[in-house]
Parts: C-alpha cells; sequence; structure tokens
C-alpha cells in the first residue's frame, strides 16, 4: 500500500486513511482472526489451547511485526499461528479444517459489517460525502472492508502455513497431508512466492472485487460510488 503512495497513486490524506484502517485491523482484526482460531479449536476438543495464551483478544498475544509490515506494505499480512494440536480432535481432519475456516470468516464477518455500515450510511444520508469528515469516514470503512476481505482470500490460499492448507487437507489423503506439513518449514519463501504469484496474475484482486461486492450487497449506488460497478 506504502509503494502505491510513493507511486504518486495516493495522496497523503488517503494515504493516512489507509494506515489508520490497517493499525485498527492489525490491533483489532488480526487478534479477532487469531481468536476465531482458538475459540474454534477450544470448542473442537483442543481444551489445552486455553493454557497456551492464545484465547485471548489481546493483540500482544496476536501480532507478528513482520506480518503487520507487510500488511503496510503490500496490503495483506498475518499475525502468529496459533498452535493447535489436531490430536485432540475427534476427527482431526475435519478439527482441523474448521479451525482454519474460523478466521477468515471472522474477516469476511467483520467486512460485512462495514459493508453494511457503508450501505446505510450512503443509502440514508448520501449528504455525508459532501462533508470533509463524512468523507474520511466512508473511505475509511471501504478501506476497513477491502482489508478485511484481502486477508479473507489471501487467507484461504491453499499453501502451506496459509489457513486455506489447513482446509484443504480434510480433503486429501494422509501421505499428501504429512507432506504438506513438511512443506510448512519452508512457510516464509512459501509466502514470499505466494505474494509474487498471486498480486502479479491479478486473481487476488478479482476475487476481491467478488466478496466485496457481497459485502456491500450489491448495492447499486455503493458499487458506483467505489468503481465496483
Amino acid at each position: 500500500m506504502l509503494f502505491r503512495l510513493l507511486g504518486g497513486n495516493l495522496t497523503l490524506e488517503t494515504a493516512i486513511i489507509q494506515i489508520l484502517a490497517i493499525v485498527f485491523v492489525v490491533f483489532l482484526i488480526l487478534p479477532i482472526h487469531e481468536f476465531a482460531h482458538a475459540g474454534a479449536a477450544y470448542l473442537l476438543g483442543d481444551k489445552a489451547i486455553k493454557y497456551r495464551g492464545r484465547l485471548t483478544f489481546n493483540p500482544l498475544a496476536h501480532v507478528d511485526p513482520f506480518g503487520a509490515l507487510c500488511l503496510l506494505l503490500f496490503g495483506f499480512g498475518w499475525a502468529k499461528p496459533v498452535p493447535i494440536d489436531p490430536r485432540n480432535f475427534k476427527n482431526p481432519k475435519v478439527g482441523m479444517a474448521l479451525s482454519a475456516f474460523a478466521g477468515p470468516l471472522s474477516n469476511l464477518a467483520c467486512g460485512l459489517l462495514s459493508g453494511i455500515s457503508l450501505v446505510l450510511i450512503l443509502n440514508l444520508a448520501p449528504e455525508t460525502l459532501l462533508s470533509e469528515w463524512g468523507y474520511y469516514l466512508i473511505l475509511f470503512l471501504f478501506n476497513f472492508l477491502a482489508i478485511n476481505v484481502s486477508l479473507a482470500v489471501f487467507n484461504l490460499i491453499p499453501f502451506p502455513p496459509l489457513d486455506g492448507s489447513k482446509i484443504l487437507y480434510a480433503f486429501l489423503p494422509d501421505g499428501a497431508v504429512n507432506f504438506m506439513y513438511k512443506l510448512e518449514r519452508y512457510s516464509f519463501i512459501l509466502i514470499y512466492a505466494v505474494i509474487i504469484l498471486f498480486s502479479r496474475s491479478g486473481i487476488l484482486d478479482i476475487i476481491d472485487t467478488f466478496f466485496m461486492k457481497l459485502c456491500l450487497l450489491n448495492n447499486p449506488l455503493c458499487l458506483y460510488v467505489f468503481g465496483l460497478g
């Protein structure tokens, strides 16, 4: 995101709003994302996770500085992975898949709340766009929506160690799952490869736009205002 500012594609005011949205995501939404993982695992049988210090909304327990930096620079990042022990689930593959899906689902839920807020504001009080503070509020909510959707889509990519790989495990034979677990030792290399591959291909932008439209309830006015129509 900062790269676009340096390239002249963002105004200073717009960049500040986006940075504020990212800070809000880092210290509120990423903890919610990780708490969703931990909470789902706890409910599914991994009771020991309560003592691993991750069944909390405290951002200090979840924030990964490097992942937060990538979120600031590229628009997507990550937090510290929640240590889940699949041996505590009745069905380890299904338990891991559901626990993994809980994180991106929490991002989509937050994005939907932001989208509904935008729909209500723009349809019930369109004059908000004409005031400076109203414009900044709408810009903040839209960036909050975009970042949440981007995080959900990015984490659903089926590459280790992203959440999508854990969901994929539920449909793979044990041999393939063991191979995927071995790949996780190269997680940073894989993440770099995923960022480069999907950023250049434009695939993520297409998927992000689809989910952003859904979060905005496909409202014609909102799609027009944000150039998604």
